[in-house]
């Protein structure tokens, strides 16, 4: 077995003290700039690197964070974690990632699992905004670094990074009243996903500024997957109601309704246009192409990631975590073959 490098090693090498080895190592402002600069030189001739356990033991952190995700099916997911990586490993960060599964009770023996762990911080992407708060509300009271990014606990005061769900699905909904259409669907996301309510609440808004009416029998509850995007579809035909136009929560939920009607040999966009927020990289490959609100995904995952260390820098220099902020992405509209 190779032998570990230790810091006596390094001592011995250099006849320093181990105790100046160690501060030197560590970014001691008290050993002198050449010194430093000797020990690391050495440090890396020889190959040396922290162990784990003792930097734990020493420091109270163990250098790494902790990701808990609803799902991680999407394109939006493994992007966001890309960037979250990008930034923390540069900063010499290790990245645990949990899937809840969009399941809350899962979602919350993650969290368990990541106390286990130690983890120096989390950054969350909720399944529920109604589930989980009073752990969540434990953690923030006892000033443990977290950020979120997505879906948000929606009331507490967490530092989150956010696009801005009303403003797209207003803008994207008046597209397709801009392209003429008149009867226009909504598939409604979860509602205990707070974006769901924003998305809702910027499609009836870009109706009322046109003075279009806001129909019960349009709006149609599902879920977030292809399969509910189908059934949501099978509803809405069955209802005989009149519509030209689908903004569904997701791409996902989109492109189920396009199968669907395409089944049923209606004709987009045609008969109907179709619009949704991304999550996936469906738009560009399902035909008619999908118009979607696309958020900058990897951006967003840098973002959280330096919120974050800058929560993490603050507990190391034993000053208050900084007060909770919201940073909104711009999220890009393109309208594609679908409207």
């Amino acid at each position: 077995m190779m032998k570990r490098i230790t810091i006596k090693d390094i001592a011995a090498q250099l006849r320093l003290s181990v105790s100046t080895v160690s501060r030197a190592l560590t970014g001691d402002k008290n050993i002198r700039e050449a010194t430093r600069n000797r020990v690391l030189e050495v440090a890396k001739q020889m190959g040396y690197s922290p162990n784990p356990a003792a930097t734990t033991i020493r420091t109270g952190r163990t250098g790494t964070v902790g990701v808990v995700i609803p799902e991680m099916r999407t394109d939006y997911t493994v992007k966001v974690i890309r960037g979250i990586q990008e930034v923390l490993y540069q900063a010499g960060i290790k990245v645990v990632v949990m899937d809840s599964f969009e399941d809350p009770e899962m979602e919350m023996e993650n969290f368990r699992m990541m106390e286990r762990f130690m983890v120096d911080g989390l950054i969350i992407c909720q399944c529920s905004c109604r589930h989980n708060l009073d752990w969540l509300s434990k953690m923030l009271a006892q000033d443990f670094p977290m950020v979120f990014y997505g879906r948000i606990p929606y009331g507490l005061k967490v530092s989150q990074v956010l696009v801005d769900d009303y403003a797209k699905s207003f803008f994207m909904v008046e597209k397709m009243i801009l392209a003429g259409r008149r009867h226009i669907c909504h598939f409604y996301g979860p509602d205990d996903v707070h974006n769901s309510v924003e998305r809702a609440r910027g499609y009836r808004d870009a109706l009322a500024k046109y003075n279009l009416p806001y129909e019960d029998n349009l709006q149609i509850h599902s879920g977030m997957l292809i399969d509910d995007g189908r059934r949501a579809a099978d509803k809405l035909l069955a209802s005989g109601a009149e519509f030209d136009a689908i903004f569904a929560f997701n791409e996902e939920m989109a492109v189920g309704a396009m199968q669907r009607l395409r089944e049923r040999d209606v004709r987009v966009p045609e008969e109907v246009a179709i619009s949704a927020f991304s999550g996936s990289s469906l738009a560009e490959v399902v035909y008619p192409t999908l118009s979607t609100v696309d958020p900058p995904k990897t951006d967003m995952g840098r973002t959280a990631a330096r919120m974050l260390l800058d929560q993490l820098a603050a507990l190391a220099a034993g000053e208050p975590l900084p007060a909770p902020r919201t940073v909104i992405l711009n999220a890009e509209i393109n309208v594609r073959d679908s409207i």
